[in-house]
């Protein structure tokens, strides 16, 4: 699996294609519903860590921040 925000857009719409199978028996949709939910909920914790750097930079670059914040690796 690789490691950009594109390819987590390309994994969640392979999800959505396995779970529109006609083919799946109960079972095996039950278990695809069942990680789709675990997905999705490791996606929105991706995407809103994907943003908290992009507000970070945001400000950084801005000037509202002057130097990296700790978190970010930096000593501020």
């Amino acid at each position: 699996m690789k490691n950009t925000l594109v390819d987590l857009n390309n994994y969640l719409f392979a999800q959505i294609e396995r779970l529109d199978d006609d083919s799946l028996t109960d079972e095996q949709l039950a278990r695809e519903i069942t990680r789709t939910r675990a997905i999705a909920e490791i996606s929105r914790e991706v995407i809103a860590n994907a943003g908290l750097v992009l507000r970070a930079h945001a400000k950084f670059v801005d000037g509202e921040i002057r130097g990296v914040p700790k978190m970010l690796g930096g000593g501020n």
